[in-house]
């Protein structure tokens, strides 16, 4: 393989997707559903994957178990030529497979297991291997794993930019009610952050995104990028402030992973020297692309394909 161009640091799981439900699954001892898959999931190798697919050269910092699910995955990593070279397989740990239930408009409700690999990441999993990273590396997602506190990260935040590298990172709803605040050591170590709304309304307990724009400016993070859904994104810096749509699409199918596409879409873009403008609308792209099958990166096929959704922003 050619020189890495980005590393993804995170989760990676099985998926098993079901759908469409509601409520009346659990009134029945049976239910016909229009779809029961087995898929792959997890923020950072929906991330490597959907990356992967554009055409970069990927490296998936993360830790899994050694067991049947967990050689599943690294199959279909090498399926999709993504570098494991600094991932963990640990004996006795279980890997990470995860209940997806999909809703008729494409919300999703998660069932895990907190003992299994995808809460397991430490940070001698990832310190170790800084000084080999890409230029861009990508931490998905904050306060997945629970031995990973603010501290933690603070620290490999810092470790990664002190060796030079460009740092965008993404999260979760928070474990233990940390707010923005407590963030401080990782915002002011980071370029980019990929919050949704939600994700960041719990950091600062206010809904005003713009007010919350601004709080995450202010704690020292260069450019946030805020993930709207069906409304697209909003990316700001101190100088810069963008509004973009989301792409049309004909129907919402599932929106597992979309936040996962539209940060490798921001990531591919932002490797190719564009600007922060048009990494938001090639961002757009690829999450809409994802959002039309089951599964999260199912949709993303092609450079080519995103590319089309892309044209049609402008």
């Amino acid at each position: 393989m050619d020189s890495k161009e980005i590393t993804i640091i995170g989760a990676g799981v099985v998926d098993v997707l079901v759908g469409a439900v509601d409520e009346k699954i659990f009134t029945s001892s049976s239910s016909p559903m229009d779809f029961i898959e087995m898929s792959f999931g997890g923020d950072a190798l929906n991330e490597a994957i959907v990356l992967s697919r554009l055409g970069k050269n990927v490296e998936w910092i993360s830790k899994i178990g050694d067991d049947d699910a967990g050689q599943k995955i690294l199959n279909y990593a090498a399926g999709n030529k993504i570098s494991v070279e600094h991932l963990k397989v640990e004996a006795g740990l279980a890997t990470s497979i995860t209940i997806v239930l999909v809703k008729k408009s494409g919300e999703r409700f998660f069932l895990t297991n907190p003992q299994a690999s995808m809460r397991k990441l430490a940070s001698q999993d990832i310190l170790p291997y800084v000084g080999e990273m890409a230029q861009i590396v990508s931490f998905a997602s904050a306060f997945i794993s629970t031995t990973l506190d603010i501290a933690a990260m603070e620290k490999i935040f810092k470790a990664i930019k002190s060796s030079g590298k460009i740092l965008a990172f993404d999260m979760k709803f928070p474990h233990y009610g940390e707010t923005l605040p407590d963030m401080a050591g990782m915002l002011s170590n980071a370029d980019y952050f990929f919050p949704n709304e939600e994700e960041l309304a719990t950091l600062t307990g206010d809904s005003d995104v713009d007010k919350n724009i601004a709080a995450l400016l202010n704690h020292g993070l260069k450019c946030a990028v805020v993930k709207r859904g069906g409304k697209g994104c909003i990316i700001a810096t101190k100088s810069e402030r963008y509004e973009i749509p989301a792409c049309r699409v004909e129907k919402v199918i599932d929106t597992t992973g979309a936040g996962d596409c539209f940060a490798a879409g921001f990531l591919w873009a932002l490797s190719e020297g564009w600007s922060l403008e048009n990494c938001g609308r090639f961002a757009c792209a690829v999450a809409s692309c994802s959002v039309e099958e089951v599964g999260a990166v199912a949709g993303v096929t092609s450079l080519e394909k995103v590319m089309t959704r892309y044209k049609d922003l402008h």
